[in-house]
């Protein structure tokens, strides 16, 4: 596969007669209903057969199908790299083999939807975290309507891992947390009830995504966390977690949170690498290269990288400008970003040194807008970052948003481990 970034005057019936590919192929693998695309989209191009433009070279096509120069050219033996012509056909060859977890947030609805969904998604994932158990201040946890998807989920050679949060109705709760943690009595019967949510519901085990933990309760959470994998692991089952990303010790907001002591004692760890710039900042990328490349080597300091997950957003963000901090931003999946861009006809920017793209529309006010969101470009570069460090995997919040693109990357990146 490649990646093509669309130019002025392209058309899909352009790109397909430039490299042998169908228009409906075109259309089917990166989920465009709208024909209108747009300059500076990106392209996904499944084919391992690469036509030469004019003024390609090697290092541009390497750059394009996310490989190395020396793979390219050992793919290509029969051909002088200093003399490629425009028609010429070039083998793109498969990397390395690369086995990889991938761990996918699931938003339960408890209607039919969810049993397509999983189906769908099987294929291209290792663990299903269904979104959410949320526990109360005595230590009980809510319900959820999860069943069929439990069973479905070990039917499709995935693991279904129980999500249990910190959300209240007005959010993720600090203090919450910090009053049911503090309290030995609840913090046990809290331990308690995971773990019998877990083994009596069929659980391949928990994650756990107690969300703005104080700094002041950093210990007793890893303590929590420490008494709860005791238990789970004592059964045959694991212990996950989310973590919001961290550069340093003392990173503002994620104090709370000691990945040394968190990493001893959870099996996998999601480092929910997103949201530098989110609802309530000023507009920038999400995700950007530079913070993710930060947050992984900090995380590496303090464990082993056979726990790391890599959690990457299937989202953006869209703000008004002027930016005013009293208008929140309003998130909006990838997909619908570019569909966005698509249906008022605008350009796609994209940020090499963020790895991410965004684009500027004005509304049918006459509102100005910009959009940072997530493409096929900047979560190839985030599946690049897996591999380069060696990490256990990847993962998402959450499929449910839809990437048409992602299980064409995730099995050109990964060979993707599965349940048995």
């Amino acid at each position: 596969m490649f990646v093509y970034t669309v130019n002025p005057g392209d058309s899909l019936f352009t790109i397909s007669q430039k490299y042998d590919v169908p228009v409906e192929v075109l259309r089917s693998v990166n989920g465009l209903v709208n024909p209108n695309i747009v300059p500076g989209q990106a392209l996904l191009i499944n084919t391992n057969i690469y036509t030469v433009q004019p003024g390609d070279n090697f290092y541009t096509i390497a750059q394009m199908a996310y490989v190395s120069m020396d793979m390219l050219i050992a793919a290509n033996a029969g051909v002088n790299p200093n003399s490629l012509q425009p028609g010429m056909k070039i083998i793109l060859p498969k990397l390395p083999g690369y086995t990889a977890t991938t761990f996918n947030y699931f938003y339960i609805t408890g209607t039919e939807s969810d049993q397509h969904l999983i189906r769908d998604f099987a294929p291209y994932t290792t663990y299903y975290s269904f979104f959410e158990y949320h526990f109360n201040s005595d230590g009980t946890l809510s319900s959820l309507n999860d069943l069929p998807s439990i069973e479905l989920a070990w039917n499709s050679n995935t693991a279904p891992l129980a999500t249990i949060t910190n959300l209240t109705v007005a959010g993720f709760s600090s203090e919450l947390t910090s009053q049911t943690l503090n309290n030995p009595s609840t913090r046990q019967h809290l331990v308690n009830n995971i773990f019998t949510l877990v083994s009596q519901r069929g659980y391949a085990g928990v994650n756990i995504d107690f969300e703005g933990t104080l700094p002041e309760d950093r210990d007793i959470f890893s303590a929590f966390l420490r008494e709860l994998g005791e238990l789970l692991h004592g059964a045959g089952l694991l212990l996950t977690i989310a973590v919001p990303p961290k550069t340093s010790d003392d990173t503002p907001w994620n104090e709370g949170y000691d990945y040394g002591a968190i990493g001893s004692v959870v099996d996998l760890m999601f480092i929910m690498a997103y949201d530098w710039h989110h609802m309530a900042s000023e507009p920038g990328p999400v995700a950007p290269i530079s913070a993710v490349r930060d947050t992984i080597e900090f995380a590496l300091n303090k464990m082993n990288s056979s726990k790391v997950i890599l959690g990457v957003p299937l989202y953006g963000y869209d703000w008004t400008l002027p930016y005013n901090p009293d208008i929140p931003a309003t998130a909006i999946s990838n997909h619908n970003a570019i569909e966005l861009a698509m249906n008022f006809r605008v350009p796609i920017n994209y940020s090499k040194e963020d790895e991410a793209p965004y684009f500027y529309y004005v509304d049918e006010a006459g509102q100005n807008h910009v959009v940072w969101f997530e493409d096929t470009r900047s979560i190839a570069a985030k599946m690049q970052l897996v591999r380069e460090y060696q990490l256990q995997g990847i993962g998402a919040w959450q499929v449910g948003l839809g990437f048409y693109q992602g299980p064409w990357l995730l099995t050109n990146f990964f060979n993707i481990e599965k349940v048995t």
